[in-house]
């Protein structure tokens, strides 16, 4: 049974206030009272109705007095009652998380210190990074947990990044896997967690939501790591055959030297130094290209014999050794490379690092000597006061010995 409203009716599923005026007060208010309720809505339409009937008994009254006032019923007269206009209201949840996350900052920016305003600013970009051109509605429980865990694998130097610039949240988890093996401590992902869940709470205030999807959503004080697959032999051989024209070269010199991919695209030529005896070293260090996540991370490395080759044959002799290479280039490469080959299932290029690391292992070579040579913080921690105090840390020949005893597996038949 469809509804029915007195004085309204439903056309394309909208529904129109029409009242007919008296016959005698025509000649001055016309034919009826007709506009749109702007709703499909039956509860809010019998409620607007409520108010134009109000309207239209004020409207009529008016009349009637201005006729009894004058000999000529039929005078032309602007009646001086205001007939309320209505706007097509959006449905509960229709904004765009843009839209409210824009209108919630402007706000935020008036209430907060400006170093508060950037972390909060920061928050909502992850979110808006992530939802695109999703509604309020669209905030669903699973979607929060997504968003969580993307957050959950964020590294601290995260902003830092040249590539970060624009990236979605999804490609920020991505990049700082590749660039660190650390993320954010449990602290800061509270609080960036917080900060998007006062947003929530506000579009609850603002009616733009009936409730916080997220609600329910916590941190856990000890993420679950969902470490990366070490590159088996069968798996450097793949890639290696595969000889692929953009990952190729970086590929080689990140599995032998256990450079992380952020480090390896920011080296220069002029980061190649000799040593004499000891032959060519890759000097590890900051620049304008890209910064380093921490003070253990500048270091020497040797130059195997394979690269040796590699940059007197196929490497720029100026600028840049991998000038058209970037991390999420790399990232991304790596990624299609994995489609293309599902025996790479569970590894990413920072793979390379760890296969790197397991090689040195194998040999025998001392944690802490590992540790110098890729940068690890635990180079200098493992004992503070001997190592940090009081060594020299390993010596220019003993990383040399070291990088000699790695051996790719036999991928061209060379071996």
């Amino acid at each position: 049974m469809s509804i029915q409203i007195k004085y309204a009716y439903r056309r394309h599923n909208t529904w129109t206030y029409r009242r007919t005026y008296p016959q005698h007060l025509r000649d001055i208010l016309g034919s009826s009272l007709k506009q749109s309720l702007k709703t499909s809505d039956a509860k809010i339409a019998r409620k607007r109705v409520e108010e134009l009937n109000t309207k239209f008994t004020d409207i009529v009254q008016e009349a009637e007095s201005h006729a009894a006032e004058n000999d000529t019923p039929s005078e032309s007269r602007q009646i001086g009652v205001a007939v309320p206009r209505y706007h097509r209201a959006r449905l509960l949840g229709q904004r765009p998380v843009a839209e409210l996350a824009a209108r919630y900052l402007t706000e935020a920016s008036e209430r907060l210190r400006p170093g508060s305003y950037k972390s909060v600013r920061f928050a909502l970009e992850l979110l808006t990074s992530h939802t695109g051109e999703a509604q309020a509605r669209d905030l669903s429980e699973a979607l929060g947990r997504e968003v969580l865990g993307y957050i959950s694998r964020l590294s601290p130097n995260v902003r830092k990044y040249s590539d970060a610039k624009g990236a979605s949240l999804a490609d920020l988890a991505a990049l700082s896997e590749e660039q660190e093996a650390i993320t954010l401590k449990p602290q800061t992902q509270t609080r960036i967690w917080g900060q998007l869940q006062h947003f929530l709470d506000w579009c609850v205030q603002s009616g733009e939501l009936e409730t916080n999807p997220w609600e329910g959503l916590t941190v856990k004080a000890k993420p679950e790591v969902s470490p990366h697959g070490i590159l088996t032999d069968a798996q450097v051989v793949l890639l290696l055959r595969r000889k692929d024209l953009v990952l190729h070269n970086i590929l080689l010199f990140c599995l032998l030297t256990g450079l992380r991919s952020g480090e390896a695209c920011g080296l220069l030529a002029e980061d190649v130094i000799s040593k004499g005896n000891l032959g060519r070293f890759i000097k590890v260090a900051p620049n304008d290209i890209r910064q380093l996540k921490s003070r253990a991370a500048q270091r020497e490395v040797p130059l195997h014999s394979i690269l040796e080759n590699l940059l007197d044959t196929s490497l720029p002799t100026t600028g840049r050794l991998f000038p058209t290479m970037n991390v999420d280039k790399v990232v991304k490469r790596y990624a299609y490379l994995r489609r293309q080959m599902p025996e790479l299932k569970g590894t990413v290029f920072h793979s390379t690092r760890k296969w790197f690391i397991t090689q040195c292992e194998r040999t025998g070579t001392p944690e802490h000597f590992t540790a110098s040579l890729v940068g690890h913080h635990s180079a200098r921690s493992a004992n503070k006061l001997t190592y940090g105090l009081y060594s020299a840390g390993i010596s220019d020949a003993q990383k040399r010995e070291i990088v000699d005893g790695v051996r790719l597996p036999d991928w061209d038949g060379t071996s």
